[in-house]
């Protein structure tokens, strides 16, 4: 069953709200919608002027799950796209720029990925990133040791770092970043995941190599490449249950003992913004970014 709403004057079909999305909650798609709604004062600033990947889950994690990088068909007139450059050649891709756009993309169910730059610059990286991803038994206490260490290493440089839960095993660390291309930090941040890997070799691994992973945490640094996208920040990611990328404070990493610690689903994230506010406004500023050494 579909519904028309107006959204900021905008007419947006929605679809099927009643559907359950995520089994082991009874999470619905309606409930889905309602948290994107009510998470876009900070999740719409970290979309802005950014082509978005979907991946998109229309019958919830367990059923189809797929990207979409070029405008899906069907997408209204007021959506803006946006040309971007693709090794193949230039594609057309979706910019959510307004709450509208949001609410229509959310009801695609979706979880929300974007590049390291903006549509307008898309020569120069403005973030830097490093996925850390546990290989069992290893966990994201393991990971928390992990960037605790890459924080420090950052810091030397004049890079503040900024830290969020993957949404699934792992952590993201972020840095506002300035005059760079996206091969000058993909090339930067390689080095310092060589550089962590030698002073925690028995933690930490740089290579992609899988049969190297078990009881490590691999420090992704090749989504800083122009062509890569990462989950966005309080995107809600396909897993078993509606599971957030949330900004998390370093104290909170700190204190990290148990490998749930730092699991945070749908509802959780209106308290900790009422608590903590927006913990990557700093992303935001032009002011705190910092070139690359």
């Amino acid at each position: 069953m579909t519904q028309v709403t107006e959204v900021e004057g905008r007419r947006v079909t929605l679809s099927n709200l009643e559907k359950v999305l995520y089994p082991e909650t009874g999470f619905t798609k309606g409930e889905l919608l309602h948290y994107y709604a009510t998470a876009a004062g900070v999740l719409l600033p970290q979309l802005r002027d950014r082509a978005v990947s979907f991946l998109r889950y229309p019958d919830g994690p367990g059923g189809q799950v797929f990207f979409t990088k070029n405008v899906p068909p069907g997408t209204p007139d007021w959506v803006t796209t946006a040309e971007v450059p693709r090794s193949a050649g230039a594609a057309r891709m979706v910019v959510v720029q307004d709450l509208p756009s949001l609410v229509w993309a959310a009801n695609l169910v979706t979880e929300f990925h974007t590049h390291q730059w903006l549509v307008r610059t898309p020569d120069e990286a403005d973030r830097l990133v490093f996925d850390l991803d546990p290989g069992a038994p290893a966990t994201v206490v393991h990971c928390c040791e992990v960037a605790l260490w890459l924080r420090q290493r950052l810091a030397a440089d004049g890079i503040e770092a900024y830290v969020k839960t993957a949404g699934s095993k792992g952590l993201h660390l972020l840095a506002a970043v300035r005059g760079s291309t996206s091969a000058e930090a993909s090339d930067y941040a390689r080095a310092l995941a060589v550089e962590a890997e030698r002073a925690m070799p028995g933690l930490v691994l740089h290579r992609m190599t899988r049969s190297l992973r078990p009881g490590k945490v691999f420090v992704d640094w090749s989504q800083n490449a122009a062509r890569k996208t990462t989950a966005a920040p309080y995107t809600v990611r396909a897993r078993a249950g509606p599971t957030v990328s949330t900004p998390v404070t370093w104290d909170e990493v700190e204190r990290c003992r148990e490998p749930g610690a730092l699991e945070f689903r749908a509802g959780d994230i209106a308290p900790r913004l009422e608590r903590y506010g927006d913990l990557l406004a700093g992303l935001l500023d032009p002011e705190r970014a910092a070139p690359l050494p």
